[in-house]
């Protein structure tokens, strides 16, 4: 007989998102700033990240956040480069960072290991201080999480993109930043008044087995991790596209009822998911908007409405936390095991 919901480690763990994130923001994170003074002292304009999973949609967002706030160049590793081809790329000058929740990961850990033989300063962003990928890195931030016993990663990835943010702010000390990051914790407990309505909502799609998932900008990450977390815990084909890459072919798909959903929080990229709107409602598709913007949410078929307030450069944080708890429920609805989707394991080593 299944467990309650309530009483899963997935539910616990996204219900221990906030504090995890309070905790981060308000308290000193010495290795950030180390990190940050250390990317100044060596002048270093590229970071090249190595992820895999949800870690990968963590540098997603560093790809968009690092560059736009602190005009880096961030690029997504090919580990296979490193491991099977054995021909690494120059890392000189490079800042090269490790994603993991674990750490253990050996064609992530590699990457870090040639970086460091090649001169380069390393780092590593885990929630396991004393794994492989932490033991190689010059420096490690510390996620801080607590344990994660679900398979699906959840508090750890919201506190990859925090430390994220919070590495953003330091290499702009701006006051703005500094604001909006302290403001955080808050605005994520309030997207948690959401949670009845996403539970009522999913029966919906209960036998849903196809859908997309639309972001662009801050929230391209967004649509990946939402697309992850679907496939995984209810193991529905969804598939992430940026809303231009949609109209470029992917848009074919729609068709009558075809289930679109569309992360669109207020900022710079409001008037092209408004495009992306009206090109699939052409189609006849089901748009489900996660926003806080009025006029989006005013144009879907169902809406998660996000708190507003919520900075663009931070709104992958809050964003998130609706789509896991839809994957979430939305297992639960069709009797899945949300603690141990089919064929995972917590560590995947891959090579």
């Amino acid at each position: 007989m299944m467990r309650p919901i309530q009483n899963t480690h997935l539910f616990k763990e996204i219900h221990q998102q906030p504090e995890v994130i309070r905790e981060l923001v308000s308290q000193p994170q010495t290795a950030v700033t180390e990190l940050a003074d250390q990317i100044r002292s060596h002048a270093i304009k590229q970071i090249f990240i190595a992820a895999r999973g949800t870690s990968d949609n963590a540098g997603r967002y560093a790809q968009y956040l690092l560059g736009a706030h602190n005009r880096m160049v961030v690029t997504l590793a090919t580990p296979s480069l490193f491991t099977i081809y054995q021909q690494p790329p120059d890392l000189s000058g490079t800042l090269v960072v490790g994603i993991s929740q674990s750490g253990k990961s050996p064609d992530i850990v590699s990457v870090l290991a040639e970086g460091k033989q090649q001169g380069a300063l390393t780092a590593a962003i885990t929630n396991l201080p004393n794994s492989d990928l932490a033991t190689i890195a010059d420096i490690v931030l510390d996620l801080n999480a607590g344990e994660e016993l679900s398979l699906a990663a959840t508090k750890t990835y919201t506190a990859q993109l925090t430390t994220l943010a919070l590495l953003s702010a330091e290499l702009d000390p701006s006051q703005t930043y500094r604001q909006d990051l302290q403001a955080l914790p808050q605005r994520v407990e309030q997207v948690f008044a959401l949670e009845e309505h996403v539970r009522h909502l999913v029966e919906r799609y209960r036998y849903m087995t196809k859908c997309t998932v639309i972001g662009r900008g801050f929230n391209y990450a967004s649509a990946f991790e939402f697309s992850l977390k679907m496939k995984e815990l209810t193991y529905t084909i969804a598939e992430p596209y940026s809303s231009a890459d949609f109209l470029h072919g992917p848009v074919a798909l729609v068709e009558r009822g075809f289930p679109v959903f569309i992360v669109g929080p207020s900022g710079k990229m409001v008037p092209e998911l408004k495009a992306t709107v009206d090109k699939v409602k052409e189609r006849y598709a089901e748009v489900v908007m996660l926003s806080d913007q009025q006029d989006l949410l005013a144009m879907a078929d169902h809406n998660l409405v996000l708190p507003s307030g919520v900075p663009e450069w931070l709104s992958p944080i809050t964003a998130i936390i609706p789509a896991q708890m839809f994957a979430m429920y939305l297992a639960n609805t069709r009797g899945f095991d949300v603690d141990n989707p089919r064929g995972l394991h917590k560590v995947t080593e891959t090579w």
